[in-house]
């Protein structure tokens, strides 16, 4: 990198666009997370933890892809599914075709849990999401994202299924 080049600057339109998106990524996962240990004594990310095992075929995955759906490190993701763990919701069980590998599995109650908590958690979604915006700029938001995402990560296994 040449650093004896001029800054690109944002132009004043860019700055509050940048100052939007960042208020977005502050606020809106503590307001996802509040409605959700409100209305279901979970946090945000125990949610999706959650959530990631109810969308797998067999309600099942591998630690290390739960952790890329989750955006977490495997530390991390182990100590939150022991507290599922715990409340009965997930069990971890060492895969049988390769006793290396550790799998997540959503449990009967686990699952009710999911469909217990998930219109809230939709709704909350829309609420605070999509109802402020029209479905032009839905996709927009959508298009924008993917782009972005592809930025950050041109792997990133989320943009697979819309591509």
């Amino acid at each position: 990198m040449d650093t004896s080049a001029e800054p690109r600057w944002l132009s004043t339109e860019e700055r509050q666009a940048w100052l939007a998106l960042v208020g977005v990524m502050m606020r809106l996962p503590s307001a996802l997370d509040a409605q959700l240990q409100r209305d279901a004594g979970l946090s945000h990310f125990e949610y999706m933890v959650l959530a990631g095992l109810s969308e797998a075929p067999g309600r099942t995955r591998r630690m290390s892809d739960l952790a890329g759906f989750t955006e977490a490190g495997l530390p991390r993701l182990s100590q939150v599914v022991g507290r599922l763990e715990k409340r009965g919701w997930v069990k971890r069980s060492p895969d049988p075709s390769d006793g290396r590998i550790t799998l997540a599995t959503l449990t009967a109650d686990g699952w009710e849990k999911v469909v217990q908590t998930a219109p809230g958690h939709v709704e909350a979604v829309r609420t605070l999401v999509f109802d402020p915006i029209t479905k032009a700029q839905s996709r927009q938001l959508g298009n924008i994202g993917q782009r972005i995402m592809r930025a950050i990560d041109p792997q990133d296994r989320c943009l697979r299924s819309t591509d």
